[in-house]
């Protein structure tokens, strides 16, 4: 008996296949994206970096609506099925856009249609299979960290496998091959869905056998009928088209509305009556640590724009018998994950009373950024334009990051998990992840002051006229980061601590 409540429940298997196939599906697509982009549909380097900052930034965005709709109206079950087939949908619309690559007229639609489908489809998938884990288990359960390690391995198997498989078949050197990515893609989104409709009935149970995701006892039955979830898929889908259409070619507004996102929220908890001031106190720490994850996650997710460029262009990539697609080393960080969380895990246990507090870490965090971009940037000093530089060098700023990444991302999670009151569990989990879209489209920002042929840029009076000049532009904005919040961190700890 005691062996069988050791393990966990076969829901969580179901729910790390369901997002496995998503990540696959994801971290495919973002790592042919700029390529295709490129190659094919032949944009500069700036466009191609604003349409990833803008796609990326809008991902983060939507799960605030779809979250919000699956817990008043459709549950988990319904909203993570919707959400994936809109993806996949989404997937399919864009390997006929890389189908018709070549017709401009008929290309472009295309790849905003499917931009759009995927984003508004993440918006009801990415939400609602995580907060499925917990569901699994009793109140307290021990096992429940261990099961969020587990389903974090699953995300991270999808995101170590799809740049491998849709690189393989998409960036092959030929414009015409990028449509196979999209459509192995849309794949995954179809077997994403397929393992939960297949599932969840017999094993997405609570500890008592109840099935969980299922819609509010009290929702209106009218916007559950599958013609009405359709025609507001539908809808959402045009709007989130019309947002990335108006972002990248007539004005780029997305930073104001994320900015008074952050602002209403901050107003909505703190004139909030029933708050005490050491629960504001609180509060303010989550929005201090999410002004910091800015300046990670920009510099972090060069990886799908700027480090893709450099990946291609100027990384020796021919091992004598296979050419590495510059995709590829978009899964480094998913494998090393894998790799390294074991040993991060160890690391803090070990450490004992001697742990520092999570303000600590995620300067550490930072630090460990700074130090990626310091290695590369070494590798590339005094190298000319179209002089390739040892695949060592992106290696080890990979794995550099991915370090910092587990140092940031899963201790700020828990930062605002921990801090946040009941009340606006939901609104400041939504500030974490506004913070995250603020900085995937300041990284599309950052990506365009690539240097190449020659050209110069700038930003906020610091010149860049060299790759080492751009890298050490994330070293100095990572470092200054990281040494800022060291200093308070002390400050920081106290205040959560009260």
């Amino acid at each position: 008996m005691s062996a069988s409540t050791q393990k966990h429940p076969k829901g969580l298997y179901v729910l790390f296949a369901t997002e496995m196939w998503e990540r696959f599906n994801y971290y495919g697509m973002r790592a042919i994206l700029v390529l295709f982009l490129t190659k094919a549909l032949l944009f500069d380097k700036v466009f191609a970096s604003q349409v990833y900052g803008s796609y990326t930034g809008l991902i983060y965005l939507t799960p605030l609506l779809g979250g919000y709709i699956a817990d008043r109206y459709w549950g988990n079950n319904r909203s993570i099925i919707a959400g994936g087939l809109v993806m996949a949908i989404g997937e399919f619309v864009l390997f006929f856009c890389g189908q018709f690559y070549e017709n401009a007229g008929l290309a472009m639609p295309l790849f905003y249609i499917g931009m759009g489908c995927m984003i508004a489809g993440n918006g009801f998938f990415k939400p609602n299979i995580s907060s499925l884990v917990g569901q699994l288990y009793p109140k307290g359960d021990k096992k429940i960290d261990a099961a969020y390690t587990i389903f974090y391995m699953g995300i991270n198997t999808g995101g170590a496998i799809g740049p491998f498989v849709c690189g393989f078949f998409g960036d092959t050197g030929k414009s015409g091959d990028f449509k196979w990515a999209f459509f192995a893609g849309g794949v995954a989104m179809l077997l994403s869905v397929a393992t939960q409709i297949l599932f969840q009935k017999k094993y997405l149970r609570d500890p008592e056998g109840k099935l969980l995701g299922e819609a509010p006892a009290d929702a209106p039955k009218w916007f559950q009928k599958i013609p009405v979830m359709l025609l507001f898929l539908l809808g959402l889908s045009l709007i989130m088209i019309a947002l990335v259409y108006i972002d990248v070619k007539v004005v780029s507004y997305l930073f104001y509305l994320l900015l008074a996102c952050i602002l209403l929220i901050a107003f909505i908890v703190f004139t909030d009556k029933s708050l005490g001031s050491i629960e504001k106190q609180k509060v303010l720490v989550i929005f201090v640590v999410s002004f910091f994850v800015v300046f990670f996650w920009s510099a972090f997710e060069q990886a799908g724009a700027s480090l893709t460029f450099f990946a291609e262009e100027q990384t020796q990539r021919n091992v004598g018998w296979f050419t590495v697609p510059s995709s590829f080393f978009q899964s480094l960080n998913s494998l090393f994950v894998v790799t390294l969380a074991p040993l991060m895990a160890w690391l803090w246990i070990k450490l004992g009373k001697h742990e520092p507090s999570s303000p600590y870490k995620m300067a550490a965090g930072l630090f460990l950024l700074a130090l990626g971009y310091l290695w590369i940037a070494t590798g590339v000093d005094g190298v000319g334009p179209g002089i390739k530089v040892s695949m060592i060098w992106l290696i080890g700023m990979y794995m550099m990051h991915t370090f910092g990444e587990l140092c940031l991302s899963p201790i700020g999670l828990s930062l605002v998990n921990k801090l946040a009151p009941i009340k606006f569990a939901s609104l400041l989990m939504a500030v974490w992840f506004t913070a995250n879209a603020f900085a995937n489209k300041l990284a599309g920002v950052f990506s365009a002051l690539y240097p190449e042929n020659g050209k110069h840029t700038s930003f906020a009076g610091y010149q860049i006229t060299n790759l080492h000049e751009f890298f050490m532009f994330f070293v100095f904005m990572a470092g200054t980061a990281s040494i800022v919040l060291f200093f308070l961190s002390k400050k920081l700890k106290n205040l959560m601590e009260q």
